[in-house]
């Protein structure tokens, strides 16, 4: 067998067609899904082998690869031409997204090769915000399967409106037409309410190449085209010069002092000088002067091409900023709905502080609520206080500052992003904006006459937030409680927040688990906020085990205003001491999601103080907070509260 093949691919790249001279074909960018071992690489190998795209060196690699790592006995295993990772040969599996480039003379693909582990469901929701065709494979032997069906709803949840249904292994079930028919009702029946524009069933054989290049005797029973035929002549493009102006500003370039442009590439519409165009989120209006490119000036411009425009007025516009038709502006706010792909380890946490990226633009963002789960198999909602990797949510989510956006299914440019984690900067999640929430835009701040820094006057006090973190019997309570009492004898005003006496009011319905736990600061840290507008000093004992939700609280106030004072005592120390038995009852399996015990807890990187190490006593500790209060000019140095911290 490998002997006829070889014999067949002699030549190398030889037998292409010879180019012509006519106008290059459109590119078509798809992918290929579907469950593991369906043939999803076997495919695209065929492929690359039948239209010669595999050189002669490559294709004695590919006989030696296949007789060492091929799951095809004496054949050639075509698959190993796409997974070039060695645990990818070694356990015969697609582990990373593999792009391959095909080209026949009638058009160009760009083919993504995704895994079906479900573990790897996010590598395969990544190539498909970039196609506009889904190849999703099916083995004929086992019919739709878990795996199918959610790769398919993620295929519709990002947009890809067009589907090829390839029913693989065609021959071991000797050809049967009944077994393939009763395959694409499944689907058109569980696909019903995925709103796909088309789906194309083909018989096929990756692996024998019946219906890959050229239609089979084999299926003569098959009256619609061979897959390839398809692919070269299916229209799935959208026409998005014909949308409103969209141009994201990924640069401002000012290469001297006479020329200031904001390059991008235009992601929607199209642009002329003389035009009108609106910053989106300024809401400022100003004509385009000019579209200059690498060639000269344009007399006009489209959707995909990368441009610099200049204007006829000096605005304030930066990176990240969306230049949009002035006439056909996108929504511009704080809040909005989304579905969220989520593609981290760490699960979501509801109310912590994540960064979302859209385009050129990053702003701190906070999912405020998530409404629910989707079931990817069934597209049914299913109740959720988290996402853990590879789930789909709905959430509404609120950024620090406005930005400029259109709904997902309108625009895929403007009305996507991703989040990302702040302490470790990887991607934790795929958004797709469904609209803006109207509360946003209904609620204002109220000016007020009297700020913080008039209340801090009088309080002849700077505001602050002195913010004890560490583990439960650190110390926390009894230090904090120290320093307020030193300065409340000293006459400066303040307020204790305590971890357990706030549970007893405001955050009363909330538990411990970690979605409770980051509720529970972020609370915490909007009172915390609103007493620092009050002129307080303001001092919090909490555990707070998540590096995230203190960061969150930072973020909340002015620069210099939160001091995080880390309690560094010993986890033995605070066994030792467990104070109410908590550690007793956590260590006998009584208590859950005790911190330290069966919960993690994330020391602090960077605090402004650490205390109580090296045997350093409560009273210590709290001299060595006034003095550094003092230090930072929070307070005046009328009295020093010594090495004994006496009142």
């Amino acid at each position: 067998m490998l002997e006829s093949v070889a014999a067949a691919s002699s030549g190398g790249l030889s037998a292409q067609a010879e180019p012509s001279d006519a106008a290059p074909p459109p590119t078509l960018r798809l992918i290929t899904c579907g469950s593991v071992d369906d043939g999803k690489s076997t495919l695209i190998g065929r492929l690359l082998f039948e239209q010669s795209l595999i050189f002669d060196d490559q294709f004695a690699a590919l006989e030696r690869d296949s007789k060492r790592h091929g799951t095809t006995g004496d054949d050639i295993d075509f698959a190993l031409l796409v997974d070039g990772l060695e645990a990818e040969r070694e356990q015969g599996i697609t582990i990373d997204v593999a792009y391959r480039y095909v080209s026949t003379p009638r058009r160009a693909f760009i083919i993504a090769d995704t895994p079906g582990h479900e573990q790897y469901t996010r590598n395969m929701a990544t190539a498909a915000s970039s196609a506009s065709l889904a190849i999703l494979l099916v083995d004929a032997r086992k019919g739709l399967l878990t795996q199918t069906c959610r790769h398919a709803a993620i295929v519709s949840l990002i947009g890809i409106k067009h589907v090829v249904l390839a029913v693989n292994k065609i021959d071991l079930t000797g050809f049967d037409e009944a077994g393939f028919h009763k395959i694409v009702a499944d689907f058109k029946a569980f696909a019903a309410t995925l709103g796909f524009a088309s789906i194309t069933p083909i018989p096929i054989s990756a692996r024998h190449g019946d219906n890959v290049s050229e239609k089979s005797s084999n299926t003569p029973w098959h009256k619609g085209p061979a897959l390839l035929s398809f692919l070269e002549t299916v229209d799935v493009e959208e026409d998005q010069s014909a949308k409103p102006f969209r141009f994201p500003v990924q640069w401002v370039n000012r290469p001297h002092l006479d020329f200031r442009g904001f390059a991008g590439t235009i992601a929607s519409g199209s642009v002329r000088p003389g035009d009108e165009i609106v910053v989106a989120g300024s809401g400022k209006i100003s004509k385009v002067a000019r579209i200059v490119a690498a060639d000269g000036d344009l007399a006009s411009a489209g959707a995909g091409e990368a441009v610099t425009l200049t204007l006829e007025d000096e605005l304030d516009i930066a990176r990240g900023d969306l230049l949009s038709d002035a006439k056909s502006r996108p929504e511009v706010s704080d809040q909005f709905a989304a579905h969220l792909i989520w593609m981290s380890e760490d699960k979501l946490m509801p109310g912590r502080s994540y960064l979302l990226k859209s385009g050129a633009k990053t702003v701190p963002v906070t999912v405020t609520e998530l409404k629910h789960r989707i079931d990817v198999n069934t597209l049914g909602e299913l109740p959720a206080r988290t996402l853990s990797l590879n789930e789909v949510g709905v959430c509404n989510l609120a950024t620090a500052t406005p930005i400029a956006f259109d709904p997902y299914t309108d625009n895929h440019t403007t009305g996507s992003f991703i989040l990302i984690d702040r302490a470790t900067n990887a991607t934790a999640a795929a958004g797709l904006i469904s609209f803006g929430l109207r509360r946003a835009t209904n609620i204002h701040r109220h000016g007020l006459s009297i700020g913080k820094l008039d209340r801090a006057r009088l309080n002849n006090q700077k505001p602050a937030v002195l913010w004890f973190t560490g583990l439960s019997g650190s110390g926390k309570s009894t230090i904090s409680n120290l320093v307020e009492s030193w300065l409340y004898a000293h006459g400066m005003r303040t307020i204790l927040l305590d971890g357990d006496n706030i549970r007893h009011g405001l955050n009363k319905n909330l538990g411990f688990t970690e979605v409770d736990r980051v509720e529970n600061i972020r609370r915490v840290g909007e009172v915390a906020k609103l007493m620092t507008d009050a002129g307080l000093i303001v001092l919090c004992s909490f555990i707070s085990p998540f590096n995230a939700e203190r960061q969150l609280v930072r973020d909340l106030l002015d620069d210099g205003e939160f001091l995080e004072i880390f309690v560094d005592t010993p986890i033995e120390d605070c066994i030792a001491r467990d104070p109410k038995g908590l550690y007793k009852k956590a260590l006998a399996g009584e208590i859950k999601n005790f911190t330290g015990v069966d919960q993690r807890y994330e020391a602090p990187q960077n605090p402004e103080m650490i205390v109580a190490r090296d045997g350093q006593t409560p009273q210590q500790a709290a001299a060595a907070i006034v003095k550094e209060l003092i230090r930072r000019g929070f307070i005046d140095s009328f009295a020093d509260p010594g090495d004994d911290f006496s009142i």
